[in-house]
């Protein structure tokens, strides 16, 4: 039998990907949504995403995290360095220390499983001192950059993963409100710090949630050259959609706006992230 791949089918989507196309679609954006494009299950499955805040303590099946880690270690990664380690955390102690710092959210106590993603360069450091070798561009902004994207384009891959799984997920950046006391749990060796948490568990029937609103395409989408011509009318009429969402959802009533300003308007709201640069250096990164 040939292993050549056979090229993906260019037969007309079905009447069924059409329909199902158009709802994953009205759900991400709303009625005014892009127009319809190629489709197949992958596309169905990444456009229905969402983020869970509530867990059921099933177990998960045997395996599971090793098949997560094989589709995170095939994210891309820049010239191969593989700046990246994770923490598999399932210890209900640790977990709840790790809810403390991230400002209480219990959600990572009742996972039975909690990822924490590093930006690794102290396996590199160690290579260079195995090897006898100087390495220059390892203290370098740059190689912290790197090495956080690493982590990233993993850990999406292991979301997509897990979710493709019947799996559901949520991403902790409030790891960040304390990196050296996240670093002494985990025994972080200097080079390395955690740059986000990710539960993994199976949602309750409460939080499985619906698909959250995405600013239009036209708002986030360009062609050539940057624009923003109608930015602030595609932001007014997502703040809309934003609020009803809210509103229907429970959740503290306002649009993607006062969103945005709450967040950003103050330092006190990111907590001892506003020092992260000097925090990075004390965890072993230069960042020159």
């Amino acid at each position: 039998m040939s292993d050549t791949v056979s090229p993906a089918s260019t037969t007309q989507p079905t009447t069924d990907q059409i329909t199902n196309q158009a709802t994953a679609l009205r759900q991400r954006y709303g009625f005014d949504m892009p127009a319809q494009g190629p489709w197949n299950d992958h596309l169905a499955l990444l456009l229905s995403h969402r983020s869970v805040r509530g867990y059921r303590s099933d177990p998960l099946p045997p395996g599971t995290l090793t098949t997560l880690m094989a589709a995170a270690q095939s994210a891309a990664t820049s010239s191969n360095l593989q700046s990246w380690s994770l923490i598999a955390v399932t210890d209900p102690k640790k977990k709840a220390a790790f809810a403390e710092i991230a400002s209480q959210q219990k959600h990572i106590e009742q996972c039975p499983l909690f990822l924490v993603w590093l930006a690794d360069l102290s396996r590199h450091q160690r290579l260079a001192e195995q090897e006898a070798v100087s390495l220059e561009v390892l203290p370098l902004t740059e190689s912290f950059l790197v090495a956080a994207i690493d982590a990233g384009l993993a850990a999406q891959n292991a979301t997509v993963a897990a979710e493709s799984l019947g799996l559901s997920t949520v991403y902790i950046g409030a790891l960040r409100n304390d990196p050296e006391k996240v670093a002494e749990l985990l025994d972080l060796p200097a080079g390395c710090m955690a740059v986000f948490g990710l539960c993994v568990g199976y949602a309750t029937a409460e939080a499985a949630g619906e698909v959250k609103p995405r600013l239009p395409q036209e708002a986030v989408l360009f062609h050539e050259t940057y624009r923003i011509d109608e930015e602030e009318k595609l932001r007014h009429a997502y703040d809309k959609r934003m609020a009803t969402f809210s509103k229907r959802h429970e959740m503290q009533v306002d649009s993607w706006t006062e969103r945005v300003v709450r967040r950003l308007r103050s330092v006190e709201r990111i907590k001892h992230r506003a020092n992260l640069a000097s925090i990075l250096k004390k965890l072993g990164f230069p960042m020159k």
